[in-house]
């Protein structure tokens, strides 16, 4: 029987990689249409019933089968529209074989693997879906779900549903010995990807996910039923957002799920581990806030529970759970709910922390081989220090030198690293309460990434979004050292820094140009003189080497262009530090300053109208964006505490000339240094090229002064 086996499956495997897939594909269809593979490949399956499995026969049996099977897969995925004729026998072959006694004694995991994957592909396959307005779908889709509708019927569907749930989710006697002999194997056991394809429980989870989402209306009645008679949690699990409107799941929680988590018997652990990845993923679609204390107090309860597979499900003793665990997996999965947990809880972690602080530099050590374990510790790194604040600096001797290779280009681990590492590095910055020699030295691995990121960048232009993030991060780490210590920062590093800028202004889009104006604005407010000093490379060409005349014509246009784009410009901090500056020019005996002087007071009076506020009683006018001092907000539960670089923001706020001058005594002192510099004379003219209405409101502004 072996050495007969048609032709279409001694090939079926090698077409799919030839270029003229097209024409063997219809020359194999023929051959399924009118050459009986249904009926040969029931004759396989019917030989296997008559071979026992300890049989030499019956693998190469097996094997055949598979290969019948993959035919019909791989027509299905590469010609959807030609496997339109088969799609009944297709739906009949697999469905009776994996869902009626026809299969019982005869089908193997692999095949019912393989007859799953075919009905699901039938069922999830765009290409037989109409489109949303029936008048646009193609015949074709049309067709094939006109032969889904006609062989899913209600009683079919019934029975697909209920066999699912009662027998193809029901752990086996193999994974019930796995998960006494390696429980923790068995916990991290491949469940993801695209493991569907070839491993029969992710297989029957997706499958019922898929048939439940395309046939809710029929499939929710029968689930509900079985929820009431046999309490198939995994289902309910799957399909929560499907069962949202139908399924009361607090009453269910406290009137029987919660009792069956203070079950403490060894054989009820299934049912414990069952009803608390239940409860996971019904807590984010339905579960009301005031039950969460006491869903904790159990939680907390069955954390002593010493078997693992269980453990892994939730959280509490989650430090001796971590050191306990041996595989990667676990061990990812654990810090992940650590972090979730440090997240969460923010400053409140801080008493709880001390031997996880110890444990993590001998558990970063241990996964030099494994970046993907590292990569977990730098996220839990990351929220560890936001929840500890100042005093992360403890931290600094293992916290350092973990950014350091994170970030180190020439290291190959960074691959992996370098995007968590950033992360890490910023907010150790906007939580350190000083700069420290070793914290200011890692800034030497900055310009070899910004080096890379340009490269990447001028390479990859619009589509390296990695690049992009990246080099925001990094942005935001040079801004972080300004605010923490400017002085020393610039004088160390502005000149490679400078460097590095000249070279990304050439390939970055317009998005960063704007972030590297930011980081010199910055460098402005905190240090204005060094950093003037420092960035002034950075000014184009056109600013330099250029004769009076030309410098006069610059500046007209310039400022031409400020006073025409400053309806641009919405917000009120900026728009009175464009008129502080832009009367910072005066007083002038400049003939262009002088020329535009109309648009500099008509900028002066927009700002004082975004910026003053009338007094009620005396009818005078104050800034009201003047601070002498701020009031520390109080905070709600929900709201995280203020960084240290917060902190320091709002120091360096106070000294803001937006915050520190007031725009009305500004625009009169100018005024009157002008008039001075002019006579009363020579004054009054100037003033006569502003508009009289503009003139009456700036009277009125300047009223008392």
């Amino acid at each position: 029987m072996i050495g007969g086996m048609p032709e279409i499956v001694m090939v079926s495997a090698d077409f799919i990689n030839e270029d003229d897939k097209e024409v063997n594909y219809m020359g194999h269809l023929y051959w399924l249409q009118h050459h009986e593979w249904f009926y040969g490949a029931k004759i396989y399956i019917r030989e296997s019933r008559q071979v026992g499995p300890d049989s030499t026969c019956r693998e190469k049996l097996e094997k055949t089968i598979i290969l019948y099977t993959k035919v019909l897969l791989d027509f299905l995925e590469y010609h959807p529209c030609a496997f339109i004729p088969l799609i009944q026998r297709s739906l009949e072959f697999a469905v009776s074989y994996v869902f009626t006694p026809a299969g019982e004694g005869v089908t193997f995991e692999r095949f019912i693997v393989q007859c799953m994957n075919l009905i699901k592909m039938i069922v999830k396959n765009d290409a037989y879906k109409p489109a949303k307005n029936i008048d646009d779908s193609k015949p074709e889709s049309l067709e094939a779900h006109k032969i889904k509708t006609a062989f899913f019927t209600h009683p079919t569907l019934t029975e697909i549903g209920r066999r699912l749930v009662s027998h193809y989710f029901l752990l086996t006697e193999e994974e019930l010995a796995m998960w006494e002999e390696d429980p923790e194997s068995f916990a991290v056991e491949e469940t993801g990807g695209d493991s569907w394809k070839y491993s029969l429980r992710p297989c029957t989870e997706v499958l019922f996910l898929d048939i439940f989402h395309n046939y809710s209306q029929t499939l929710t009645p029968v689930l509900l039923e079985m929820v009431q008679n046999l309490q198939v949690y995994n289902a309910v699990g799957l399909a929560a957002y499907e069962l949202f409107d139908n399924v009361d799941f607090d009453q269910w929680f406290k009137n029987q799920l919660l009792g069956e988590l203070q079950v403490s018997h060894h054989r009820y652990k299934l049912i414990r581990r069952r009803v608390i990845w239940l409860i996971g993923q019904w807590i984010s679609v339905k579960f009301k806030s005031d039950l969460r204390p006491l869903l904790y107090e159990v939680i907390l309860s069955l954390m002593q529970d010493p078997d693992l597979v269980y453990l892994e499900s939730i959280f509490g003793l989650l430090f001796q759970l971590l050191q306990q665990v041996t595989e990667c997996d676990t061990k990812m999965q654990v810090l992940h709910v650590i972090s979730c947990v440090i997240e969460r809880v923010n400053i409140q972690i801080r008493p709880y922390v001390g031997c996880l602080v110890q444990y993590l530099p001998l558990l970063w050590k241990q996964s030099e081989e494994h970046n993907m374990l590292r990569c977990a510790i730098l996220t839990t790194l990351i929220h560890l220090v936001q929840g500890l604040g100042a005093e992360s600096e403890n931290l600094y001797p293992f916290l350092l030198p973990v950014i350091q290779l994170s970030t180190d280009v020439s290291q190959p681990p960074h691959v992996y690293l370098l995007e968590d590492g950033l992360e890490l590095w910023l907010v150790t910055l906007e939580n350190s309460p000083a700069i420290t020699p070793e914290l200011l030295r890692i800034f030497q691995n900055m310009s070899a990434l910004l080096e890379d990121i340009a490269t990447v960048c001028a390479r990859l232009i619009g589509k390296a979004k990695l690049s992009s993030e990246n080099l925001r991060t990094c942005f935001q780490i040079v801004n972080a050292y300004i605010y923490l210590s400017a002085t020393e920062f610039l004088q160390n590093y502005a000149e490679s820094l400078c460097r590095s800028f000249c070279d990304l202004l050439k390939d970055i889009t317009n998005e960063g140009q704007v972030q590297v104006l930011k980081v010199v604005e910055i460098a402005l407010k905190v240090s204005p003189i060094l950093g003037a000093h420092m960035f002034q490379p950075l000014l184009p060409a056109v600013f330099r080497g250029i004769v009076d005349g030309e410098m006069d014509q610059l500046l007209g246009s310039v400022i031409e262009m400020w006073v025409d784009r400053m309806d641009n410009i919405t917000q009120p901090e900026r728009r009175k530090l464009s008129s502080l500056a832009l009367l910072s020019l005066l007083p002038s005996d400049n003939s262009v300053i002088q020329d535009k002087f109309c648009g500099i007071i008509n900028i002066c009076v927009e700002a004082l109208h975004d910026v003053m506020t009338e007094d009620s009683e005396t009818g005078t006018f104050k800034d009201c964006m003047l601070m002498s001092h701020f009031e520390e907000p109080k905070l709600s539960d929900d709201e995280e505490p203020p960084t240290e670089q917060d902190k320091r923001k709002k120091l360096l706020a106070l000294e803001d000339p937006v915050h520190s001058v007031s725009l009305q005594q500004f625009v009169y002192e100018k005024l009157k240094a002008q008039q001075a510099l002019m006579g009363d004379q020579g004054f009054g003219v100037l003033m006569e090229t502003v508009d009289t209405e503009l003139v009456r409101q700036l009277q009125e502004f300047l009223q008392g002064l």
